[in-house]
């Protein structure tokens, strides 16, 4: 992962800043990232002053204020910044999303009974638990549909773990 050692805490800071700027490529305020994870305001600016000091962050002060995070601060989570990005449908709780992934890797594909892949998303993923039913797909160029059961969720980097129970793809399909 990242070059630097961030606590949990700092971790959680940049990855929220990163998903909500992601959204709309606006400054985030420190009030929306606080909220987002259930901090303080002046703690979690503190934080951000330790972001900026790494060169994670950008902050512009004022009432219309708020901070962005720098091409650093992606590469620290090892997330690219997507700009337009092809979003796939995520089933959560009966529950259709429309959700960016940017990578699975099947973690052991060659065992049909143990298959897991990892998920990493380029947001949020608060709202998911272990033992939730999730479907992944269609992906947007092989259609790929994964679906499964979620055995870990990290929300520090946006990414999960699920045991899939079946695995989709078109087959003959130009795309």
């Amino acid at each position: 992962m990242g070059q630097f050692d961030l606590t949990s805490r700092q971790r959680m800071a940049l990855t929220t800043l990163i998903n909500k700027y992601q959204i709309d490529e606006e400054l985030v305020s420190a009030q929306v990232l606080a909220k987002e994870i259930n901090r303080n305001a002046g703690t979690l600016r503190n934080q951000m002053q330790t972001l900026k000091a790494l060169g994670l962050a950008e902050g512009v002060p004022g009432p219309n204020g708020g901070y962005k995070p720098t091409q650093k601060a992606y590469e620290e989570i090892d997330r690219q910044h997507l700009n337009n990005a092809e979003t796939v449908t995520l089933a959560h709780n009966y529950k259709r999303i429309s959700a960016t992934v940017s990578e699975i890797h099947f973690t052991n594909i060659h065992h049909p009974d143990l298959c897991r892949a990892q998920i990493h998303f380029q947001q949020s993923i608060q709202d998911l638990t272990g033992g939730d039913a999730i479907v992944v797909g269609p992906s947007p160029v092989s259609n790929l549909v994964i679906a499964g059961e979620i055995v870990y969720v990290d929300n520090t980097i946006d990414m999960a773990i699920i045991d899939i129970s079946e695995i989709k793809s078109p087959m003959g399909e130009e795309h």
